[in-house]
């Protein structure tokens, strides 16, 4: 990692919140704020997910992406990319029309039968192709929840909240386990395109573990793009849409992209997860957020409504 970006992210250990002392605890929920306003990211260390687990995710998701594009396309066209897969360039970052040059499967909540928000998700699909991939992608989605509802109560007590602010709106939310490939570069592909355009995140935050490769870079508050990778054993965590709207701009949107690769042309993928609120959750603006140098700026809306908004905008819903 380059010295601008190790000075420009913040890195915490995540066991400072989890089992460290008061004191530990307020200094690493001040630093975490301080870092998505500052910068917008923050890189993780200390937050207990398996390495193998991880590992074995890239083993297993890769073998999907490396099927047949026929075998790949009977995953797809679940209610607009919710659950499944969305075949490559399909989708475009909000305000432009090219599509990104990645192929991606969606992994969603799986709630008991009977669970009142049972109906308000698709249900997940799974190749059979790939048999081991339902247990080892649920392992993994459980285990990055659990890290979000840690960093969401730290933010939350920062905040001067209810330390479960924030976990409320995500208890059995519809959080996603995204999984991209990003395929080698090759002469058919738009010569405007980039693996991923320029884009600020739908949710509250996204946890990013480590790349096969680089290509992330996120745009300083100064307005330069700075490359920024998290290594092996560390998860970027940065803020999204959803909670720069409920904190009146407060915390940003972090915008991001993913570039092209220079020198060795090959496949990059990469794992985030999107951590949404329950569809009915309101997204209102925290009354410690508004003042007379900040009034409100949005009005209440649903997350499960802003969501549908932003999947129209970045192609994945046709109106």
């Amino acid at each position: 990692m380059s010295t601008q970006t190790t000075s420009l992210v913040k890195t915490l250990n995540l066991k400072n919140f989890t089992h460290g002392t008061s004191e530990q605890r307020k200094e690493f929920a001040a630093q975490f704020e301080a870092g998505l306003k500052e910068s917008g990211f923050i890189i993780l260390e200390g937050h207990g997910v398996n390495t193998h687990l991880i590992e074995k995710n890239y083993e297993l998701w890769e073998k999907f992406f490396t099927l047949d594009t026929e075998i790949k396309q009977k995953y797809e066209g679940v209610e607009g990319g919710a659950r499944g897969y969305t075949g490559f360039g399909k989708e475009h970052a909000k305000n432009r029309s090219v599509g990104d040059l990645k192929e991606f499967f969606h992994v969603g909540q799986e709630l008991p039968v009977g669970h009142p928000l049972s109906s308000d998700y698709a249900a997940n699909v799974w190749p059979e192709e790939v048999a081991e991939l339902r247990q080892y992608a649920l392992n993994f989605y459980r285990e990055l929840e659990r890290v979000a509802r840690n960093m969401l109560e730290a933010l939350a007590i920062q905040m001067d909240l209810r330390p479960r602010f924030f976990a409320d709106m995500i208890q059995d939310g519809n959080s996603i386990l995204r999984a991209i490939h990003y395929p080698p570069l090759d002469d058919s592909m738009d010569k405007g395109a980039i693996r991923a355009g320029e884009h600020e995140d739908i949710n509250l935050i996204t946890l990013l573990v480590e790349s096969t490769a680089s290509g992330l870079e996120l745009l300083t508050r100064e307005g330069e793009w700075v490359p920024v990778k998290a290594e092996k054993g560390q998860i970027i965590v940065d803020a999204g849409d959803m909670l720069s709207r409920i904190t009146n701009e407060v915390i940003p949107a972090t915008t991001h992209r993913v570039v092209n690769p220079e020198g060795e042309n090959t496949s990059r993928y990469s794992m985030p997860f999107f951590v949404h609120p329950y569809p009915n959750s309101l997204l209102e603006t925290i009354p410690s957020c508004i003042s007379a140098d900040n009034p409100e700026k949005y009005p209440p809306i649903t997350a499960g409504d802003f969501l549908y908004e932003r999947l129209v905008e970045i192609g994945l819903i046709k109106k």
